[in-house]
């Protein structure tokens, strides 16, 4: 069993839902990122999402926007993120999966990204510009080196096109519950809500569900946890938090570690 579903069982069997908690990888600096890990992970968080600074990050908002900014400034690459996600590995077996479009696996080669990243420690890859249509090869590649492919289903996504979503995705589903980009937002809204409630009967239990984009607070995790799905994903209030405190470490450090806690305590589904 992969990691990624040891963890969502291990969870399970305690009535609790996952904290994904998502960074850009080098930023502010590529020697910070392994340490942020560690304390977001030492916070709590279940799984941990690293973005691969991109030049055109059309699903991100501002914050994560800047944030892959300031990575590209202090040379960050795909190849020094599989460094970084290396070092990680040297302080935590927390789950790592990585985001990056599609141009930076071509650019490197399918083969030569999965070995790469298998190497490197990574357990799962997101890559929200890649259809299930055009995913065959790639998927190939990833599971000969036993890396899971993460699919995202949108707000528009019929009932149908879900299906066939679910039956490629491994690892979970990444459900965007909002349209637009990311950001956090201040009101989780009902429509997430019913987004998750439509989405799960035709998820049926053949994958786990985590919902990401606008969540940002305790009570939003409560709520999409309460409400069936597997796992809250956060990123920019982290990423909002290590550009605030950035100039000094050991404040940044616990500021998203205890940040990390907060939102973890609100997975604990009542029974």
């Amino acid at each position: 069993m992969r990691s990624i579903a040891k963890t969502f069982v291990d969870l399970a069997s305690r009535n609790q839902g996952w904290l994904i908690a998502y960074v850009t990888a080098g930023d502010p600096q590529p020697s910070y990122t392994p340490r942020i890990v560690e304390a977001i992970a030492g916070g709590g968080a279940d799984i941990i999402e690293l973005g691969i600074p991109f030049s055109d990050p059309i699903a991100d908002g501002p914050t994560i926007q800047a944030a892959s900014a300031r990575a590209l400034k202090a040379g960050t690459t795909p190849r020094k993120v599989l460094q970084i996600c290396e070092r990680i590995r040297e302080r935590t077996e927390v789950p790592i999966v990585i985001l990056t479009y599609y141009n930076p696996i071509f650019r490197m080669g399918l083969g030569d990204f999965c070995e790469s990243a298998c190497a490197s420690g990574i357990d799962g890859v997101i890559v929200p510009d890649l259809p299930v249509e055009e995913a065959s090869e790639y998927k190939r590649f990833a599971e000969a080196n036993e890396i899971d492919t993460i699919f995202l289903a949108a707000p528009s996504t019929s009932a149908a096109r879900l299906e066939e979503i679910v039956e490629y995705t491994s690892g979970f589903l990444y459900l965007v519950s909002v349209f637009g980009v990311t950001g956090a937002r201040e009101k989780l809204q009902d429509f997430t809500i019913e987004l998750i409630r439509k989405a799960l009967p035709v998820i049926d239990g053949k994958s786990p569900l985590a919902v990401g984009f606008g969540i940002s607070k305790p009570a939003h995790v409560s709520a999409i946890t309460r409400n069936g799905a597997d796992a809250a994903i956060v990123g920019s209030g982290f990423v909002r938090i290590i550009e605030k405190s950035h100039s000094d470490e050991e404040i940044m450090l616990e500021d998203v570690r205890e940040y990390a806690s907060q939102l973890k305590a609100a997975t604990v589904r009542l029974v």
